[in-house]
């Protein structure tokens, strides 16, 4: 059965200027196996994200959207197809160095935090760094300053659990942004929130588009999430459908 063809995304004038992408996927397939069956995860899947940008990838559950972002990131590999991020071929790198490239030039934001429960929001922001052999004063200097940005450097010393879910994702906000990483992806930033604070870390997500011009990928099923982003990304079957 033939496919229909790849629609073409465009650009409108609210979007940001255009200059070599900072991720550029190219004809990607993911398939997985299991019990006999193969199953089609990304379908020759193709898109460009320019520097700078906010992009909404979005669609039903299981239409390959969170496998889309793992390839992306590096987090998993694909069966065919090149990614490249920030000028990089993904597929150049050994497990290594892709894992040092993901800690030096990207930060996370997911749904559940992740964030280690023995440690306090300070802590938990530093992390990256000094996994990085940043000394461990100027991990905490720029820890701190991170918090500030966020509003919460006055619960820095504040473990998770003691901290409200729109708390909680604020650190986690901070710790991916504490590197100055190239770009962002965040699978569900606002699933585990209620709509107030939902809210406050989507105007706090779009601030730091705007004043960073950091770049953000987000992966959401919700519509009120998507319109924030300068773009949607409409996926169904592991195909980009609009």
């Amino acid at each position: 059965m033939a496919r229909d063809p790849k629609p073409v995304i465009e650009r409108d004038a609210t979007e940001p200027e255009t200059g070599a992408p900072i991720v550029q996927a190219m004809d990607l397939r993911k398939t997985y196996g299991a019990h006999g069956l193969e199953v089609t995860a990304l379908a020759d899947v193709s898109l460009r994200v320019a520097r700078g940008e906010m992009v909404a990838v979005m669609g039903p559950s299981g239409c390959g959207k969170t496998t889309l972002l793992n390839c992306l990131a590096g987090l998993d590999t694909v069966d065919a197809g090149r990614v490249e991020i920030d000028g990089v071929d993904l597929a150049t790198l050994s497990d290594a160095r892709r894992t040092d490239f993901r800690a030096q030039a990207m930060g996370f934001i997911f749904q559940n935090f992740n964030l280690l429960p023995t440690l306090n929001a300070v802590e938990n922001v530093e992390l990256p760094l000094l996994l990085l052999r940043v000394s461990a004063r100027e991990a905490r200097k720029r820890a701190r300053a991170m918090l500030d940005a966020v509003g919460l450097v006055a619960r820095e010393r504040h473990r998770p659990a003691e901290l409200s879910g729109g708390q909680r994702q604020r650190v986690t906000i901070a710790r991916a942004l504490v590197n100055e990483p190239a770009i962002v992806w965040a699978d569900e930033p606002t699933g585990n929130l209620d709509s107030d604070a939902a809210a406050e870390v989507m105007d706090l997500l779009g601030d730091l588009n705007r004043t960073r011009q950091q770049t953000l990928v987000l992966v959401t099923h919700a519509a009120e999430i998507g319109a924030r982003a300068h773009r949607i990304i409409r996926m169904r079957d592991g195909q980009i459908v609009a």
